[in-house]
This record gives structure tokens, sequence and C-alpha cells, in this order.
């Protein structure tokens, strides 16, 4: 009996247990579902979220890119290069954002524009070859643009022998001294460094006026000597003068020991003679001396003596020379220094250590020949 209810006890036990399992189930399952729906709710809400915010991206990007709202293209690349890792300079969009659009010009390309116009204006020719010259440091120097037109060991620093008698007359008149006094030629003009021969011999007598035109036609040593003795203050005072003339005119190469160019120490630099030459055809006397022919001199006893001009181009129809000085002595070779018209154009040359009498002539021709040569086959300039 005790086993029967035990039985019975059990089993209703089981039953309940049962019921309340299956209870369970039907209340997990409803939560289940619940969870489920709530997850495909929330996923529509998402997808519904991101297809407004895709067409209101859209609609923001089309507005954004309309004229007036563009976002500029340079910008555009780099974000795009960012996004694919391709160089910005190598980007489609970073191409594109260097071409002009419209009638609009990108700056660099209007600056480049104006330097190559600019170029173009300050061109005298556009010469084809450079010219052939013998000599071993030249400059050819358009003074109407201050550029050159030709270089050759233009800052080598070279004795520069007789040019240094520029320098010299510049000083001589910057001092502002009467042009109508006596010099006297003394034994202290007498070369000794060189022993070179002149025909004004000791006892000569011409005015300051006269002994400067010796000097730079003829390129007679004791009168340039002579003209720094008279300087106030002596050679010494001179030659000092002549160094600071040369620091004032930016000649930051060159070096006068004496008044001559007799002394090889008298260095300088084509480049640097340029500024010398230029300076020096502002001088009316300078320019009048250098480019004269010959002269003749009544020497003592009523004795006349034809001087010549050591650069035979100034005789010449073909030339038109606002400046001339030649220059000679071993160290330095021959040398000439030359501020021309070519074809009505002004230009400064420099020719300096040429090898033979008449190589430093050939090579003066020869550049004006060039010049003449590319002028004819220069294009028309238009100014604006």
């Amino acid at each position: 009996m005790k086993k029967i209810l035990l039985i019975c006890v059990l089993a209703g036990h089981a039953l309940i247990a049962q019921a309340g399992e299956n209870d369970g189930n039907k209340g997990v399952e409803p939560a289940r579902h619940h969870v489920k729906h709530h997850k495909k709710s929330h996923h529509k809400a998402v997808h519904h979220h991101k297809t407004v915010r895709h067409h209101k991206t859209h609609h923001q990007t089309a507005h954004r890119e309309s004229p007036k709202n563009r976002v500029s293209e340079p910008e555009t690349a780099k974000v795009a290069a960012i996004m694919d890792a391709t160089p910005i300079a190598d980007h489609p969009k970073a191409v594109q954002a260097n071409l002009p659009e419209g009638n609009e010009k990108p700056a660099a390309a209007h600056e480049a524009s104006l330097a190559m116009k600019y170029d173009t204006r300050l061109s005298l020719f556009q010469p084809h070859s450079s010219p052939k010259l013998r000599s071993s440091f030249a400059l050819v120097y358009d003074e109407e643009t201050q550029r050159p037109l030709y270089t050759k060991n233009p800052d080598q620093i070279t004795p520069i022998a007789s040019i240094t008698k520029l320098m010299t007359a510049m000083v001589v008149l910057d001092a502002k001294p009467d042009l109508d006094e006596e010099i006297r030629v003394s034994e202290e003009d007498l070369d000794t460094l060189k022993g070179t021969h002149s025909r004004l011999s000791v006892g000569t007598t011409f005015t300051r006026r006269e002994m400067l035109n010796l000097a730079l036609m003829s390129s007679e040593n004791r009168a340039a000597s002579a003209l720094a003795r008279y300087y106030p203050g002596g050679k010494a005072a001179a030659v000092a003068a002549m160094n600071a003339k040369a620091r004032e005119l930016g000649m930051t190469n060159t070096t006068f020991r004496d008044p001559t160019g007799l002394n090889s120490q008298n260095v300088s630099t084509a480049r640097d003679l340029v500024k010398m030459v230029a300076a020096a055809r502002k001088y009316k006397l300078i320019h009048q001396f250098t480019t004269t022919a010959s002269r003749v001199m009544e020497a003592k006893r009523g004795r006349e003596l034809l001087f010549n001009n050591t650069n035979p181009l100034v005789k010449s129809n073909s030339w038109e020379i606002g400046l001339s000085k030649t220059g000679f002595i071993n160290e330095a070779g021959r040398c000439l220094v030359m501020q021309a018209q070519i074809r009505q154009h002004p230009v400064i040359i420099v020719l300096l250590d040429s090898v033979g009498k008449s190589t430093r002539i050939g090579d003066a021709n020869r550049v004006k020949k060039w010049i003449e040569s590319a002028s004819v086959q220069a294009v028309p300039m238009h100014r604006g």
C-alpha cells in the first residue's frame, strides 16, 4: 500500500514537473520571438537610416559640386589620393586640378608666361651659335639689358697690363685738376721693371690734358706715370685712389699696384672690367682720347711727333666705338676692351690674354659679325 502511494506521489510530481517545463518553454519561446522581431525591426530601421543618409549625402554632394558650391579640385585630389593611396602628383584629379578652367590660368602658369614675355623683351637677339674666340678670357656685355651675351672664363683673375690706364685716367679726372697745367717727364717715370721704350724723353713737357691723351690713345707709360706723380699726394696716393675706385665700382677681384699696367700684379677679371669700361665711358675726355685715331704732338725744340691709337679699329668706318683701350705685357698677353654700338645697340667687349698680335682684333671683329648675324636672324619683338 505504502509502495503504491509512493509511486502515485512520484508520478504526480513528474506530471507537475513536466507541466512546469512545458509552461517554461512556452514562456521562453515568446521571448525569443520578441527578441528576433526586435532585431529585424532594428535592422530595418538601420537600413532605412542608411538609405536616408545616403540620399541626403548624395543630395549634399550634388549641392556642393554645383558651380556655386564646388569643393576645390586640389582638395578633392588630396582626399582621393589618400583614399586609394595614389601619389597626389600622379593622381588624375591632381593633374586635372592643374589645368585651367575656362579662360582662367593657374597662377604658376601665369607667372611663367610673364617671365617668358619679360625674357623675350630683354633678348637683343637669339644667336644659334657662339663666336669662336681665341682670347683666353672674354665677356660680351649688352649694356641695354645689362646682361652678358657671351662669356669665357669671365671670373678668372689675370694681369690686365695697360687696361690699367683707364682707371688712372678716371682718378686723375675725379680730382678735378687743372687740365692745362704743364707736366714734365722725369727719371722717376722711366720703366725700370720691363725696360720699355718711350718717345717721351726725360724733360719732355706737356699739359695734363695732352698727357691724358697720350696715355689713353697711344698707351704711353711715361705719360701715365707722370700723371700719377702729379696727383695730389703723389703716385702712392693715386694708386690708393685707383683701388678705392675699384671697390666703389664693385670690382671685387681687381687690384692695382702701379698706374701704368707694367706691374703684373695689376689684376682683374673680364666681369670686373665690364664695370670699369662702363664707368670710364661716362667721362667725355676718356671717350674722346681713346677713340682718337692719331695726333701730332710738338715735342722739345719744335720737333713734331706722330702718335697713333694702339687699336686700329678706331680708324674703321664699320665700327662705331665709344671707348677703346689695349694692353700688353708677357704675363697678360694681348688685351683689348671696347665699348661700341653694334646695330645701334650698346655693347662692351672685353678680350684678355689673346695669343698673337692680331688675335684680339680678329676676336673683336668676330664678335661684331656674330652680333650682326644674330640680329638679322632674330624674331621681331612685339612690345605690349
